[in-house]
């Protein structure tokens, strides 16, 4: 009998992993085992730590015994033995939250030692996007609708990322064009610089993702209506505020350029 996939989805309470794992569940048409709905039909809330060995032992056998090829469990898993008895093929943290609203799984709770991917933010498409192309993979398709997104990027900043963020969830692919400016006046990063720090803050998406080097654009122009739309993508203030030219500015004050 083929062995199948354990994916655990663990974080404090109120992290957000059940939200995460029916998503998942639904795209893997996986088994699911939620910790409270296995406790409760058990009545067993005991929380000692007899009481959560006892538990994870419980969600082992059940993954077991399931003849799907993946098998999602969400749990807390606050220490590490769990995950020694668990054994999870995958593991996706959850870690939106520094403390629960239980104080006593505050107190026990453990960062995980090893994992596929953290979250930090409760972003369910995003955090989805991220999981499915770690279990399944993705391969890049140049005929799939892609967006583009063009700048000099000197440098990659948090605002390129929201930017980054919300183009992804347009279409799942998306075609950074990086103009070569380097020591064009105050443009200090060359092509590789630029695409290494892009590739690494965007780690996760990196297979949906191009890096291109294109000629200074100063100007798109169309004539009649064409095979694609220009849009505007509307950014909170706060994260259009933000500057490539002030960043700049600060790291030649500290003497980094």
């Amino acid at each position: 009998m083929k062995k199948n996939k354990k994916i655990l989805i663990m974080g404090l309470p109120g992290s957000g992993k059940t939200t995460l794992a029916k998503k998942v569940v639904k795209l893997l048409k996986a088994d699911w085992l939620n910790a409270d709905k296995i406790r409760g039909k058990h009545n067993d809330w005991d929380f000692s730590k007899e009481g959560i060995i006892m538990q994870v032992k419980r969600m082992k056998n059940l993954a077991k015994k399931s003849k799907k090829k993946y098998v999602v469990a969400d749990f807390v898993c606050p220490i590490q033995e769990q995950m020694k008895i668990f054994k999870p093929d995958f593991v996706f943290w959850m870690d939106t939250i520094k403390k629960s609203r239980f104080k006593s799984m505050n107190k026990i709770f453990r960062k995980p030692k090893k994992f596929d991917l953290k979250f930090e933010k409760k972003n369910l498409e995003l955090n989805l996007i991220q999981v499915k192309d770690k279990i399944l993979g993705y391969k890049w398709n140049n005929r799939a609708p892609t967006v583009q997104m063009l700048g000099r990027f000197q440098p990659w900043h948090y605002g390129h990322r929201v930017l980054f963020e919300k183009c992804i969830l347009k279409t799942g692919q998306v075609n950074i064009l990086v103009k070569d400016v380097h020591k064009v006046g105050e443009n200090p990063f060359n092509f590789n610089q630029v695409k290494v720090k892009i590739l690494r803050d965007i780690k996760n998406f990196k297979s949906r993702v191009r890096v291109t080097l294109v000629p200074n654009i100063s100007e798109i122009s169309y004539g009649r209506t064409v095979g694609y739309k220009i849009k505007k993508i509307k950014l909170n203030k706060n994260i259009e505020n933000i500057s490539a030219t002030r960043i700049r500015k600060k790291l030649r004050k500290k003497g980094l350029l």
